[in-house]
């Protein structure tokens, strides 16, 4: 007999809020996401939600464990900087019945995903909302965290007191999923360990724990409007998101890319931090790392989460030339 798939929690988080069937106009699942499973519920008097529930199951990266935790952490904190354009919590509590962690409840934000709107260019659309994009992840940036570096989860123990120490536990959790799980990646774990490792002083030169998002690819950022006079809708999706450095960032905001020949969005930031962003060697270097940490993330997950063979191809195919890229980066400027 084929094992029965869990009851979805859902009904359980609904009547937790006081919510019953006769108060829901429509539920809607929401694809896209890789890990929580998430819902559209609009109720009869208006109100719009998103509800986010943990996995029904363990298997995962290290640093996954309770998610939405730093979810919750980083709509908070993101509320005091960006505004409107940030979900607003309505409510989050650890869930006894699943073994990944809380379920989350937000308010949903409106648009479509900026990577779904056409036209962009053709309006000079494209332009003003990567100012303005800039302007907002500016913003985000001036919050401190509470603490200390890392994931507000804490997968690996409290905060830590440097970044160097935080992003070394984030990058050796990595390293032991991909050796749990025998994802193929291009060197050994301890060639990639070595080369990694003889970067880490240069994470020194970062003294205060920032919010960063660090998912921020063009799927999680809502666009609103009509051309021509487009407006960024939202920013959702914080999960992944951690007290460390804000240069971070700029990984997923230009994916696969290099966010210095970004003109419009680094205007717009410099406008929020009160001066241009100057791209030291230093900061290259740490972007570097940030590359290699993302890139060996996205390789590694294709097999606890189990897409396919031909889905892990792909990504590899994909990923697998910049990871190789960004450690040779790192060699490069560590040896220099």
């Amino acid at each position: 007999m084929p094992d029965q798939a869990p009851p979805s929690p859902l009904p359980r988080v609904l009547r937790a809020l006081g919510v019953g069937d006769r108060d829901l106009a429509s539920c809607t699942p929401l694809t896209g996401g890789t890990y929580n499973t998430v819902t559209r519920v609009t109720l009869t008097d208006g109100r719009d939600w998103v509800v986010k529930t943990p996995p029904p199951h363990t298997a995962g990266l290290r640093y996954e464990r309770d998610l939405l935790v730093n979810e919750v952490a980083f709509y908070t904190a993101a509320a005091q900087a960006a505004g409107a354009v940030i979900p607003r919590v309505v409510h989050s509590e650890p869930d006894p019945t699943a073994p990944t962690g809380a379920y989350l409840v937000m308010t949903a934000r409106p648009g479509h995903p900026w990577d779904g709107v056409d036209g962009l260019q053709d309006t000079g659309d494209q332009s003003r909302l990567r100012d303005r994009l800039g302007s907002l992840v500016g913003r985000l940036h001036t919050i401190t965290g509470p603490g200390g570096f890392g994931y507000p989860a804490e997968p690996y123990g409290p905060l830590a007191p440097t970044w160097r120490t935080a992003f070394t536990a984030m990058t050796e959790a990595v390293h032991a999923d991909a050796v749990t799980y025998r994802a193929p990646l291009p060197y050994a774990v301890g060639r990639i360990r070595a080369v990694l490792a003889r970067a880490a002083p240069v994470l020194d030169d970062v003294t205060r724990p920032a919010l960063v998002h660090f998912d921020l690819w063009p799927g999680n950022l809502l666009v609103t409007g009509e051309p021509g006079a487009r407006a960024v809708g939202g920013i959702i999706d914080g999960e992944r998101m951690f007290w460390g450095d804000p240069v971070a960032d700029f990984v997923s905001l230009a994916l696969f890319g290099d966010l210095e020949e970004d003109g419009d969005f680094l205007a717009g930031y410099a406008e929020s931090i009160g001066g241009r962003l100057e791209f030291s060697e230093s900061v290259r270097l740490r972007l570097a790392l940030y590359r290699s940490y993302l890139y060996l993330i996205m390789l590694v997950e294709t097999v606890p989460r189990g897409v396919g063979e031909q889905a892990a191809e792909e990504t590899r195919r994909l990923v697998t030339p910049h990871l190789v890229a960004a450690l040779d980066a790192v060699s490069r400027r560590t040896s220099a």
